[in-house]
């Protein structure tokens, strides 16, 4: 446990250090607080009580930003050679993987969290709905957790950074969206089975502040995949080497 939480210290400074933090910081307030207080929302016109608008405006702002923060994860240690270097210390695969994960997840928190402003004011403006409010803050960590996992894999997959933020794009538009249109063109078990592939259904469905054990279930299966998937392209690269 110690070994994951020096690497995870190390490379959340890394993002501090070149200012990617703060970058995504900025733009991710600067998108969500745009869309939610100035275009597009109805809190202050209808008086409505609600951060409706600001959960769909960071599902998919997140969707774009986090793998722009994956993608260099592993790709670029590939490439520069020092993940030959970090793999040669008493750390493993695994130790490795959940660093960078944990490092990566603690930003986008930060982010994610640093939006409880708006909370605070939507529930001054009239009578919130704060379960909803809680769960969707939820299930926005969980999503961002989930796409995390599939930007590692994607980034242990290359040593380019550009393609492993395309693939990261390219597999989770798949849960984002492609599953969810293709549920509606199937009927049946098909129909089913897509939509239970579905990110969006499961994240909408908590964002009401539903929160059922198949979402949990989902969120962290798609996580605990990406990491054991990424932990395993880089033990094929030990091998190999």
């Amino acid at each position: 446990m110690r070994s994951i939480w020096v690497i995870t210290k190390r490379e959340l400074a890394s993002f501090f250090d070149s200012l990617i933090a703060y970058i995504i910081l900025i733009l991710f307030l600067g998108f969500s607080g745009f869309f939610t207080w100035i275009y597009g929302s109805d809190i202050f016109l209808v008086g409505q009580a609600s951060l409706s608008v600001f959960f769909n405006v960071a599902f998919w702002t997140l969707f774009f930003f986090i793998p722009a923060i994956t993608m260099r994860m592993l790709a670029e240690e590939k490439k520069t050679g020092t993940i030959e270097l970090l793999l040669t210390k008493a750390v493993t695969d695994q130790q490795v993987v959940l660093g960078k994960f944990f490092a990566c997840f603690f930003l986008v928190a930060i982010a994610i969290l640093s939006t409880l402003t708006y909370y605070i004011t939507v529930a001054n403006i009239g009578n919130v709905d704060h379960g909803a409010i809680i769960s969707g803050y939820f299930s926005l960590l969980l999503m961002s957790a989930a796409y995390i996992s599939i930007g590692l894999f994607a980034s242990s997959v290359t040593n380019n950074q550009i393609v492993a933020f395309l693939m990261a794009l390219a597999i989770g538009l798949f849960f984002q969206l492609i599953f969810n249109v293709m549920a509606g063109n199937f009927t049946g078990f098909m129909g089913e089975l897509f939509q239970s592939l579905s990110l969006s259904s499961h994240f909408d469905s908590m964002a009401r502040g539903v929160i059922d054990t198949k979402d949990l279930i989902y969120f962290l299966s798609i996580v605990v995949l990406g990491i054991k998937f990424s932990e395993m392209n880089l033990t094929k690269r030990k091998l190999i080497s």
